[in-house]
């Protein structure tokens, strides 16, 4: 019984495994981060009052404008939820970077990044990014990656400002954990986003302005 049921969970941890070690190698601190033309800033809740960024999506657009403030970054891809059940991700998202000091011209929303498999389809299928950093939480960042790569994207990991307790983290690392057979099922289904457009030009004319 012993044996099976290690093996039951051996088998469970595949998909985790999968998003852990293949994110190995493009993972980066905020302040080691290497360089490329566009972040992706990947959505999540925004506050009570539908207008500000939550706590771990301020910390995450706080991150992406220090790359750009440092040179690290031209453009920011802002992909989230436009019809979220807290508010109008993108737009917030949107809101805050220009707060942060962001020229608006540099950011571009993606109103149709429903999940990160979403978000990582569409900034290659529909904004034609080749080369990014990603930029999200400790917990979420190796699926991120590890989405984005399986898509044809090049892209490299930035750990967001979080400010999370313990607590939280382990919450959200669990949820990660199984969430990752969903990101695993995605990429081996080579699903379509679920809202498919026409290509936008939005990111290269951003970084030729």
């Amino acid at each position: 019984m012993a044996i099976l049921a290690t093996a039951v969970l051996l088998l469970a941890s595949l998909p985790w495994l999968w998003t852990t070690i293949a994110a190995r190698g493009h993972l980066y601190a905020e302040a080691d981060a290497p360089a490329a033309e566009v972040v992706i800033v990947l959505g999540t809740a925004v506050a009570a009052d539908r207008q500000r960024p939550g706590d771990r999506l301020t910390g995450r657009l706080e991150t992406a404008a220090e790359l750009v403030t440092s040179g690290r970054a031209k453009v920011v891809l802002v992909s989230g939820d436009g019809g979220g059940a807290s508010g109008d991700e993108p737009a917030v998202m949107t809101s805050y970077l220009t707060e942060l000091g962001v020229d608006a011209r540099r950011v571009v929303a993606d109103p149709f990044g429903l999940d990160t498999y979403d978000s990582c389809a569409r900034a290659r299928e529909v904004y034609g990014v080749q080369r990014a950093l990603i930029v999200t939480q400790s917990y979420h960042l190796s699926r991120a990656v590890t989405l984005c790569r399986h898509l044809g994207l090049d892209v490299d990991g930035v750990t967001a400002r979080c400010g999370c307790g313990p607590v939280l983290l382990a919450e959200k690392s669990i949820r990660d954990y199984f969430a990752s057979g969903k990101a695993a099922w995605d990429a081996a289904s080579d699903r379509a986003p679920a809202v498919r457009s026409p290509a936008d030009p939005a990111v290269q004319d951003a970084l030729r302005g």
